[in-house]
């Protein structure tokens, strides 16, 4: 698939603000608008949702929850959401290109996630206004879209249909037609009768792979600080969906001989610092101790795999991408005249709102002994700020 060109430049110190400045200007605004360490410090001493949402009013959420009557962990996140959606949306329509084209790839992640949530909710059966309410607000299109992508057969067919009368004319569609395609070449029969035999995290791993290198070819053509910043977080992006695709892979059939080399290394993203040697020891690896040695020649990724294989302590491997991440993502605001920092804002503010699930859901549940085991956003006691 053809990732389309750049009509124009991102500018540099002396034209950027001429085209961008001003969103920009906007977006250093809302960086205000983040939790600071005296809130989760307030938030975190609180008995009650209700204390938590009275704590609330005093930052950037007074609005959005002056109007919510009974509080839930995902009566909170439901609102935050859309808090974050409103503000993407707004930033939206103050761009030129290439920005905002930028922007609307920063929307296909959360596309392809609708279509896998409402395409694996067919195959449970489902109600589709139950399956509606869960989709991302960032990844909607047209309702009568929405309502028709879980309708189609659970068969060869029905997946062709669907393919060519609703999702050809979305903005995923030609990663849908490159899964596709690339499933018909590696197996014998007709070209569309893969998807009735391919799990749907498969296809989603698929979909995402095609998003993130069509994502970097694009910021890549852009040139400049976008290049150079966002360019980095998206390989270390595609680093970590190659280590956790191998890591989920153990236990089933990805990691039988036959379709380690096949199946599960056509997932891994054809670009990142593992690529290519990396992931082509990736590709051998059968446990997690061989996953261990092969992640050893890249510091980065061998760290935060040695917290995974410790078993032990406070700290997931989720939790250290997630600090690794925030890390990264937190520098992107430490340079101008770049996009990055748009990307860094919406994922900077998925972490807030997880943050403000999990303390919900230990004050819900009174597990306040694990009250503190987040991640927070722009905190002046992070680790890597001391």
């Amino acid at each position: 698939m053809a990732t389309p060109h750049p009509t124009r430049g991102t500018g540099d110190l002396t034209t950027f603000n001429i085209q961008h400045g001003f969103a920009e200007a906007l977006l250093r605004g809302m960086r205000s608008s983040f939790l600071k360490d005296a809130d989760y410090h307030h938030l975190t001493q609180c008995e009650t949702l209700d204390d938590v949402k009275l704590n609330l009013t005093e930052t950037d959420y007074a609005d959005v929850l002056a109007d919510s009557n009974a509080m839930s962990p995902a009566a909170f996140q439901k609102v935050a959401v859309e808090k974050l959606v409103c503000e993407f949306q707004y930033l939206r329509t103050q761009t030129v290109e290439p920005l905002s084209t930028f922007m609307d790839f920063i929307t296909f992640e959360y596309m392809i996630e609708n279509v896998m949530l409402l395409l694996k909710g067919a195959l449970g059966g489902r109600d589709i206004n139950e399956l509606l309410e869960q989709c991302h607000p960032l990844g909607m299109f047209k309702e009568s879209t929405m309502r028709s992508i879980p309708t189609f057969e659970n068969s060869a067919r029905g997946y062709q249909d669907l393919y060519q009368t609703v999702l050809v004319d979305t903005p995923v569609g030609p990663y849908f037609a490159q899964f596709l395609m690339e499933s018909a070449s590696s197996r014998s029969g007709g070209s569309y009768n893969v998807l009735a035999e391919v799990e749907i995290e498969i296809i989603k791993s698929s979909l995402i792979k095609y998003w993130l290198e069509d994502f970097y070819n694009f910021t890549m053509k852009l040139g400049g600080h976008t290049a150079e910043i966002m360019g980095e977080l998206l390989r270390v992006r595609a680093d970590s969906n190659a280590i956790n695709i191998t890591l989920n892979s153990f236990g089933t059939a990805l990691n039988e001989p036959a379709m380690r080399t096949s199946d599960r290394k056509r997932l891994y993203p054809g670009f990142g610092h593992l690529y290519p040697a990396g992931i082509a020891n990736l590709s051998d690896v059968t446990d997690e101790e061989e996953l261990g040695r092969a992640l050893e020649p890249f510091p980065q990724y061998a760290a935060v795999w040695n917290i995974h294989a410790s078993g032990h302590g406070d700290k997931t491997i989720d939790d250290a991408f997630y600090e690794r991440d925030v890390q990264m993502l937190e520098l992107a605001f430490e340079s101008q005249f770049h996009f990055a920092s748009f990307y860094a804002y919406v994922k900077l503010k998925e972490q807030e709102i997880r943050n403000l699930v999990w303390v919900s859901e230990c004050i819900l549940q009174q597990q306040k002994d694990e009250i503190q085991n987040f991640v927070q956003v722009f905190s002046q006691n992070a680790p890597w700020r001391k």
